[in-house]
């Protein structure tokens, strides 16, 4: 009677596993096929529901010919690639900078400061985007790297995350380091950095999805092609009486496929992040 249950209990666990594996891989499957089919041939076998809706009956790679010819895709997976690293470089250090003294000194307001830092990512972008926008023209940074990256580099959730794992370092290794004469950026290079891995992983993830999926803040400042990062870039394949659907499914293809690629490598450190700075503080 036991071993039956557990039978039963197995089964419906990968019965549901595969629905839920249908359901997310579905899109992907679809965009691929329609990225490899004539545009005319799109929404011919969607009803009924049969092999030729996810097979192309006359496979092409014309889509990508057009995306990385006509369009130029690769500038704006260039730029948004560009954008992104320096996001991620300049964000950990700002937020680990600013979590570590958070997490180890005392000073006064210091509740009251983290509070609002964490208020800070609970606020809506759209209700600060114009705000921000007349901050960054009056800097000159309009249409530029800098408008692009130096808006982004702090982050409140980043630094949540940051104050949360350093909160857990024992104190008697910073001590230590302290009595045997190391600076403060000594002990934050020298003892917080190689024991914060994970963290620092899981904030360079997070900083390139919100960078990499960004598109009202790119949509205001990038007001050339020069500096269109990727998600703005999708949006050319529209006209105001065509659609070119193909390459629609094909950029978004790529645009998925690259943090797919880039997270899968580190997962294990994500989840250690993730976990990690939950269960601390």
């Amino acid at each position: 009677m036991k071993k039956g249950k557990v039978i039963v209990n197995t089964t419906l666990v990968y019965l549901v596993l595969l629905i839920v594996t249908v359901v997310t891989v579905f899109p992907l499957l679809w965009g691929v096929a329609s990225s490899l089919r004539p545009d005319e041939e799109l929404f011919q076998y969607i009803i009924p529901f049969s092999s030729k809706t996810l097979i192309p009956q006359k496979l092409t790679f014309e889509a990508y010919r057009i995306l990385f010819g006509e369009f130029d895709f690769l500038r704006p997976i260039r730029i948004t690639l560009v954008v992104t690293v320096l996001t991620i470089f300049f964000g950990c250090i700002v937020n680990g900078v600013a979590a570590f003294a958070f997490a180890t000194f005392k000073f006064r307001f210091k509740n009251v400061i983290y509070t609002i830092v964490l208020l800070s990512f609970m606020i809506p972008f759209e209700s600060i985007a114009m705000p921000l926008y007349n901050v960054v023209n009056q800097f000159k940074w309009v249409d530029s790297i800098y408008g692009l990256v130096v808006p982004s580099v702090a982050d409140g959730l980043v630094l949540f995350l940051f104050t949360q794992f350093f909160r857990d370092i024992p104190v008697s290794l910073i001590e230590a380091a302290r009595v045997d004469g190391a600076n403060w950026a000594a002990v934050f290079i020298r003892i917080i950095l190689p024991g914060s891995v994970p963290v620092f992983v899981t904030a360079g993830l997070m900083i390139f999805m919100n960078q990499w999926n960004s598109y009202l803040w790119p949509l205001l400042i990038a007001r050339t092609k020069r500096f269109q990062m990727i998600q703005i870039a999708l949006s050319s394949f529209r006209g105001e009486h065509f659609t070119l659907w193909a390459c629609v499914y094909a950029g978004s293809i790529i645009s998925a496929l690259i943090p797919l690629f880039l997270f899968l490598p580190f997962q294990k450190y994500f989840v250690q992040g993730i976990v990690s700075s939950g269960v601390k503080g």
